[in-house]
């Protein structure tokens, strides 16, 4: 058994990166030339404790979306990094569907075009529909779940299933103007050591390595008028001989590169110069934890010298309660807040949680109210 899925392994990851080819770099420099400065958050309503209770019919909340936009574009946010997950196309595509157009319509009303987060290797690999859990009280994300799940990944027959939802969504979305882009994998061999780590699979890193480039492969038939991108997150790329496989080829697959970052500004402008040798646009789609040193004040301006896009992770204070520390996971904060948030621009009224960050980006981005 185990040697028939390293030949089935071995066999799909070649096949795939056959029909996966990025675009040309000029194609995708010319896309970019016609965006403006992306600057946005990764966002989850207030109400939501994961992209599960984000989407699912009896608790997606329009009029909480369209309040917490309201408030990002009010500071000059024109995009979103908004997650996905296979098991909402499996229970109910066509609700699903009417969902994300309702989404679309809400956020092009805010002139904000987000970009769509298909696969997750975060956190939780045991999702299930219905409804979510409480939050865990004083645990930073303790309700996010991976797509797709451990059992999803381990079964090839489950493949198939995956495959309908890539095609489905991307075929139903893929030349909408509303939409900016198509963020295929989010940190694909994230291990998750510090919260479900004795949980993952022992060879989760080697199952999505083959099942990447195949997800990226399943996009491009869908014929998407918009880039394609899975973010690089870890580890040293200054040169190629130092890339993990898994960093290779994400950064193959790409249209447009993106990567993450949550470290002061010295090391976040190091590693935009370290991708700029793709000769490709750069989307920074993950930093800001201000406990790190990664904060607005030192990373945006950073972002807009080099003309990067710039995605913090967490919008508005909720039930993800992304504002505390990760090490809240060894330490909850229960009864107590940081002594800095983490995550997070607003607090859960609208209220900004530093005024001084809301103003240095409406004044970077140069709109707003």
């Amino acid at each position: 058994m185990r040697q028939r899925m390293q030949i089935f392994l071995a066999g799909a990851l070649c096949a795939a990166l056959t029909y996966a080819q990025p675009w040309p770099e000029d194609q995708a420099r010319s896309w970019y030339a016609r965006q403006p400065w992306l600057v946005g958050a990764n966002y989850l309503p207030a109400t939501a404790i994961n992209e599960l209770e984000m989407w699912q019919a009896a608790t997606f909340d329009p009029k909480r979306i369209d309040l917490e936009l309201g408030w990002a574009a009010s500071i000059g946010m024109n995009t979103m990094r908004v997650f996905l997950h296979d098991l909402l196309w499996q229970d109910d595509p066509k609700g699903f569907q009417r969902r994300i157009d309702t989404f679309l319509n809400i956020a092009k009303k805010h002139k904000i075009r987000p970009m769509f987060v298909l696969f997750d290797s975060c956190w939780d690999p045991f999702p299930k529909l219905g409804p979510q859990r409480a939050p865990k009280p004083g645990v930073h994300n303790s309700g996010w779940v991976q797509s797709p799940g451990a059992a999803a990944l381990q079964d090839p027959a489950q493949y198939a299933r995956l495959e309908s939802y890539v095609k489905g969504v991307v075929g139903a979305f893929g030349k909408d103007s509303r939409v900016l882009a198509w963020d295929i994998w989010n940190e694909p061999d994230n291990m998750n050591h510090s919260s479900y780590g004795k949980s993952e699979p022992a060879n989760k890193i080697d199952l999505v390595l083959a099942l990447l480039p195949k997800a990226f492969a399943w996009a491009r038939a869908a014929g998407p008028a918009q880039p394609l991108t899975s973010g690089v997150w870890q580890g040293d790329w200054s040169d190629d001989s130092k890339l993990s496989p898994m960093d290779k080829a994400q950064l193959r697959l790409s249209d447009v590169i993106s990567f993450h970052n949550y470290d002061p500004a010295a090391e976040f402008e190091k590693r935009i110069v370290w991708l700029q040798r793709f000769h490709r646009p750069l989307i920074c789609t993950e930093y800001m934890a201000r406990g790190n040193g990664s904060t607005f004040e030192s990373s945006l301006p950073v972002a807009k010298k080099h003309r990067v896009g710039a995605i913090n992770w967490g919008l508005v204070e909720g039930k993800a309660q992304t504002h505390l520390p990760w090490d809240s996971w060894q330490k909850p904060y229960v009864g107590r807040e940081p002594a800095v948030w983490f995550h997070e621009v607003f607090r859960n009224d609208g209220t900004p949680y530093r005024p001084e960050e809301t103003a240095l980006i409406r004044k970077l981005t140069e709109r707003g109210k």
